[in-house]
């Protein structure tokens, strides 16, 4: 009730739980998620924010994050509003446990399939088959090199900016004076 408060006419995630909450279940991945140990998040939860971590270009902090601060999210994600939300970790260990099990396709067919059946996509047209480049993607998005190009982009208009008469428009003469030398 709150998140339809908030948002009216839905986002993303709400209409990926309306309309497409079938695809996002835990019997596909039983094979590779046991019920032994402490009970962790179940594989249909972690794989919608998977999925809406790609849609929303996010790395794994980022992720997590919005899994505990967004409204929107958390209705997906059929969460209560006070929910602490989970360890950015767990987001890297599923797609892990999901590769080593060959499940990385699993989401992906069954969101194909889903939407074929509503009529949200048709066939014939060129679509991608593979799944394997939302994992590599949001893999990619997580790692110490995605953390210097976005730094690099960040700070690109700060290095383009020429040096001349900067400092004067913002510093006094007796300041400037007592540290050039």
């Amino acid at each position: 009730a709150v998140a339809r408060a908030a948002f009216p006419r839905g986002t993303l995630a709400m209409r990926l739980r309306d309309r497409l909450g079938e695809v996002f279940v835990d019997e596909p991945f039983a094979g590779a998620f046991g019920r032994r140990g402490a009970p962790g998040l179940p594989p249909a939860v972690l794989s919608l924010v998977t999925v809406l971590q790609f849609t929303e270009n996010l790395t794994d902090r980022q992720a997590a994050g919005m899994a505990v601060r967004a409204i929107d999210w958390k209705y997906a994600l059929g969460a209560e509003l006070t929910d602490t939300g989970f360890d950015a970790t767990v987001l890297s260990r599923f797609r892990a446990r999901l590769a080593d099990h060959g499940l990385e396709r699993v989401v992906f067919d069954r969101l194909l399939q889903v939407c074929r059946d509503q009529g949200l996509v048709g066939g014939g047209g060129r679509a991608r088959t593979d799944s394997t480049h939302v994992i590599s993607a949001v893999r990619d998005r997580t790692g110490p090199s995605w953390r210097g190009r976005v730094c690099g982009r960040r700070w690109r208009p700060l290095r383009s900016r020429p040096r001349t008469g900067w400092p004067a428009r913002s510093t006094s003469t007796s300041w400037r004076t007592a540290t050039a030398n």
